[in-house]
């Protein structure tokens, strides 16, 4: 069930709402007039929705590009790729 609360609970009762955000993970909704407004929630949890809809757009993209191409990839040449990256950046990181 999501937390709905008013836009004055920010102010008048920010703690309360800092703690309920970082104790569920879940993000508060503020209402300003009886309307939506804004939407708080903490670090750990926006950063968590951003990682989730970035891996989305990428499965949607990779779904898309398997539709359009006949271009298929082996596991060993797409491991080979990546531990060739991986190993670049290593050695990037450690100059």
């Amino acid at each position: 069930m999501p937390h709905i609360r008013p836009i004055s609970d920010l102010r008048n009762n920010f703690a309360d709402i800092s703690r309920m955000v970082h104790e569920t993970s879940e993000p508060v909704y503020l209402t300003k007039n009886g309307y939506g407004d804004m939407v708080v929630m903490s670090m750990e949890t926006y950063e968590r929705y951003k990682f989730e809809n970035e891996v989305y757009f990428k499965l949607k993209e990779a779904a898309y590009e398997a539709k359009t191409t006949d271009v298929r990839y082996s596991h060993e040449e797409v491991f080979d790729d990546l531990r060739a990256k991986l190993n670049q950046k290593v050695e990037i990181d450690d100059v």
